[in-house]
C-alpha cells in the first residue's frame, strides 16, 4: 500500500510538470494519476480492513500495562500465601496427630 502510494504521488507530480510544460505526456500521466489514486485508496482500504478483521478474530495482541502485570503479581502472591497457610495448618494438624496417638 506504501509502495503504490508513493507511486501515485510519484505520478500526479510528473503529470503537473508535464501540464506545466505543456508537454504532450501531460494527458495521459492525468489519466494514471487518478487510476493510481483509486488503486492506492482500495490498497490502503484493504490494509485498513484486513488488520481490523484480524484484531476481532484473534484479539490485540499487546504488551500488558503496568497495571495488569500488577494485579497478575498480587494474585501470584495471594495465591503463594495460600498455599504456605495451607501447608502450615496440614503440619499441624499431622503434629497434633501424631502427638495424640503416640500419647495414648
Amino acid at each position: 500500500a506504501v509502495l503504490i502510494m508513493s507511486l501515485t504521488l510519484i505520478q500526479a507530480m510528473v503529470a503537473f510538470l508535464c501540464t506545466l510544460a505543456g508537454a504532450w505526456l501531460a494527458f495521459p500521466m492525468v489519466l494514471g494519476g487518478v487510476a493510481g489514486t483509486v488503486v492506492a485508496t482500495w490498497s490502503v482500504l484493504d490494509v485498513w480492513v484486513t488488520r481490523q478483521v484480524w484484531n476481532q478474530r484473534h484479539g490485540v495482541v499487546s504488551v500488558p500495562s503496568s497495571t495488569a502485570r500488577q494485579m497478575r503479581r498480587e494474585r501470584r502472591r495471594a495465591r503463594a500465601a495460600a498455599r504456605a497457610q495451607d501447608r502450615r495448618t496440614d503440619r499441624i494438624r499431622r503434629r497434633g496427630a501424631g502427638g495424640l496417638s503416640r500419647a495414648a
